[in-house]
Order: structure tokens, then C-alpha cells, then sequence
């Protein structure tokens, strides 16, 4: 029961020609079996390119994101649905079929599944699926250019690849937390993690980029892939510039609040009605900054004309720095500097950003209509393409919402459908 697009007789399935083309992967079919963020995160870019994603969830329960509220979406009536705002931000543009992949009916039509599918994605326990026979050595059996993508907290290999990981554990074993928040000593000193869950959804991002990576290797030579992501290798990587300046030098980075460790002025100055941000990142930015406060001898001073010498020489220019800006108002600065081009923000607030007039402008938020809603909001991809410009039809879905519709695109008729629900397989 093998659907057939192109040569290698991957994809499109039972897909409608007028859904064809609508984004630039909607040749492409996904088998999500992802729970949480760090894989539907990156299931949701593919949905968002294009990609037919077939979200697997458990009956009755669902993923486990769709308990992580308050708040939940409201219906047409504002009662609460089971919609958390947390799984709204994750799952749009799939669609959503209930299994218990448990039981041997549901490990079955996670196979047939399979066999339609160009990407399978999953996060489950290192050789749970395996045991269920849906592990990458069954399924390629069945679907040889399968790119298969198993996303963990440390990978398939390693001591600890058994472990159980979140988003916040992996912060602070990934060393983010020791070099985010403000320096001990200081008041509010200590470890922070980031406001976001960023190592899900750095997990994800890089999920995205080696599914893809894959096809374009399959579409050259026709061969499929298994990848592994580890949630602990994304943020030793995510730790970047901090990472290489400890290997350069062998000293362990630190906190240091909002401060730059390796270009200055980079910081938070408190103006008279308010506080921006200065993001000075060469010296011809730092010379520009100096004629705007009227300080042009500052950018001529041997101990901040570089940016080697202003780092070293930090808290005499910061001291300055701060200095000037308390002499006005925030809206003074950010004019004068803006018009200099001295690169500064000012620090806004989710409600803020979200309304900022360039968010407005590019369409960053829309409005999807919702079974239950009438509406969803959601802030959508970033990615602008021109030829194949993103649609963005299909809101998250709620429970089980197409687990028919996917059923008898595998051949399933009614009969068989009402068995499965009956079994509680559906």
C-alpha cells in the first residue's frame, strides 16, 4: 500500500493536487511521534514549510503539552477547552491521529504510516520503539529512503543516554544557567535560566536542519538516514563564543549579567525615564556613539579606542557611559543614537514587542480559525519566500481531530476504524 511520488516513491500520498505546491516541502509527508517541545518544535517548522506532519498521540491524553497550562484557549462560549497555550505554540499546521502504539494494532499503522512518509521523528526512551519493532532498522526494511530522526536528552550513545531530560535540567547541565543572570555578589546574583525553553527549541531548529540536510542527500542518491540529536550536545554547542573563549584561554566563563564578555559597550544604561540597550559591536560604532553624547575625545582615549581596550577597560567606560545617558530621557537617546546609527533598543515587554509596528507590519501574528475557538492566535514563521510564499491554513489540532481522515488514507474502511476504537488502539 506504498503511495508513489516522483522516482524514489516518497511523499505526496493521498495529498489533493490543489495542496500541492502551497509551501516549499508540500511534497512531503512527516510521521510526528513526538511528545513536548524539542521535536514538535521542529515537526511545526515542517508543517510551516509546507509538509503534511501527522502528529501521533496517545488516546485520550494527548501530548503531554496540552496539560501545561493555565491558560487555555477559550471557546465560542469562554469556557476553557483543552488547548493550552503551550502546545498552540508548538503543534500548527499538523494534523493530529490518536494511537496506542502500545498495543500491536497501533504499532501496525504507525508501519503503514511509515511506509507513506519521507520524515519520522520521535523522542521516545533510547529502544523504546525498538521493542515495538518501529525502531529505524524495522522501518527502513519497509521504506528505504526513510529519514528517521531520534530526538533525546543525550543521544543514543553515552552513560547517561537513559536519562529523562527537560528543557531546564538541560540549561543547567549544558553550563547556560552558569553564565546567564546577573554576578554573585551582585543584587539578584545568581543562576537564571532563559525566559524561553531555548534548548527545545534549539533542539528543534537543529532537528529541522539535519532532516533536511538528509533529503538533500536522498534526493542525490536515493538513500535514507538515521540521525540522532542529543538535547545536552545542542547546548554545548549553543554555549558558542562562551565555550571557545574557554578553550582559548582556560579560564571558566562567569556571569556577568547583561554585560558582553567580548565587545563593549554592550549593556543595560538606565536613562531618566527609563532604560535602553547599546549594542556598540566595532569602533566605528563606538566612535559614532561618542559624537552622539558629545564625547567625541572618548573615542580618541588609548584606553576605549578598540574594542580589545574597552573590554579591558569596561567598568571606567561604563561608569561614563552612564553618566551621560542619565542626563535624559530614553526616547532623547534612542533618537540621537538611532539617527547616528548606533545600534540600541529599548526593552520591551511580550505585550510590547508583539505589537510593535514592524511585527504588525510583517504579519508576524495571525489569526487561524479553530474548531473550538472560532479563532487561534499564533506567531508565525519567520521565513519569507517569494515563489512558494507560506500558508498558513491548518491551526493546531485539536485531539484525534483527523484520526478518520488518516485511517482511510491508509486504506482503512469504516468497519476497521469503529474495531480500532473499540480496542481503544484509536
Amino acid at each position: 500500500m506504498r503511495a508513489s511520488s516522483g522516482r524514489h516513491g516518497f511523499g505526496i500520498g493521498n495529498r489533493r493536487k490543489e495542496d500541492i505546491l502551497s509551501g516549499p516541502l508540500s511534497h512531503l509527508r512527516v510521521l510526528d511521534l513526538s511528545r513536548a517541545l524539542a521535536g514538535p518544535w521542529a515537526g511545526q517548522i515542517l508543517a510551516d514549510l509546507g509538509a503534511d506532519v501527522i502528529h501521533v498521540e496517545r488516546p485520550g491524553a494527548g501530548d503531554d503539552t496540552r496539560t501545561w497550562g493555565p491558560p487555555f484557549l477559550k471557546d465560542r462560549d469562554g469556557r476553557d477547552t483543552r488547548e493550552s497555550a503551550y502546545y498552540l505554540a508548538t503543534n500548527r499546521g499538523k494534523r493530529s491521529i490518536t494511537l496506542d502504539i502500545a498495543q500491536a494494532d497501533g504499532q501496525r499503522v504507525v508501519r503503514e504510516l511509515a511506509a507513506r512518509s519521507d520524515i519520522l521523528i520521535e523522542n521516545f526512551k533510547v529502544g523504546t520503539l525498538a521493542k515495538w519493532a518501529l525502531g529505524y532498522d524495522d522501518l527502513k526494511d519497509i521504506s528505504p529512503g526513510l529519514i528517521y530522526c531520534s530526538v533525546t536528552g543525550f543521544g543514543q550513545t553515552g552513560p547517561k543516554r537513559d536519562l529523562a531530560a527537560y528543557d531546564f535540567a538541560i540549561q543547567a547541565m549544558g553550563g547556560l544557567m552558569s553564565v546567564t543572570g546577573e554576578r554573585d555578589g551582585n543584587p539578584g546574583g545568581g543562576p537564571q535560566k532563559v525566559g524561553v525553553p531555548i534548548m527545545d527549541i534549539m533542539t528543534g531548529m537543529y532537528t529541522a536542519v539535519a532532516v533536511l540536510a538528509a533529503l538533500a542527500r536522498r534526493a542525490a542518491c536515493g538513500k535514507g538516514e538515521y540521525i540522532d540529536i542529543g538535547m545536552l550536545d545542542v547546548a554545548a554547542v549553543t554555549l558558542c563564543n562562551q565555550a571557545m573563549n574557554y578553550l582559548i584561554s582556560g579560564n571558566v566563563p562567569r556571569r556577568n549579567g547583561n554585560l558582553h564578555p567580548n565587545i563593549q559597550p554592550q549593556d543595560v544604561f538606565a536613562c531618566r525615564d527609563g532604560d535602553i540597550v547599546l549594542v556598540v559591536g566595532n569602533d566605528g560604532q563606538f566612535a559614532k556613539l561618542c559624537e552622539a553624547m558629545a564625547r567625541p575625545d572618548l573615542a580618541r582615549d588609548a584606553r576605549f579606542s578598540t574594542n580589545a581596550a574597552r573590554v579591558v577597560h569596561r567598568d571606567e567606560l561604563l561608569t561614563l557611559i552612564r553618566s551621560e545617558f542619565a542626563r535624559n530621557d530614553r526616547a532623547h537617546w534612542i533618537g540621537r543614537l538611532a539617527g547616528a546609527g548606533v545600534p540600541c533598543a529599548p526593552i520591551n515587554n511580550v505585550r510590547e514587542t508583539l505589537h510593535d509596528e514592524q511585527i504588525e507590519q510583517r504579519r508576524m501574528l495571525r489569526d487561524l480559525p479553530h474548531p473550538l475557538a472560532g479563532t487561534v492566535p499564533q506567531v508565525v514563521s519567520p521565513m519569507r519566500f517569494t515563489e512558494v510564499p507560506l500558508q498558513y491554513d491548518r491551526p493546531p489540532p485539536i485531539l484525534g481531530q483527523h484520526s478518520d481522515e488518516i485511517l482511510r488514507e491508509i486504506g482503512m474502511d469504516d468497519d476497521g476504524i469503529r474495531a480500532l476504537r473499540g480496542r481503544g488502539v484509536v
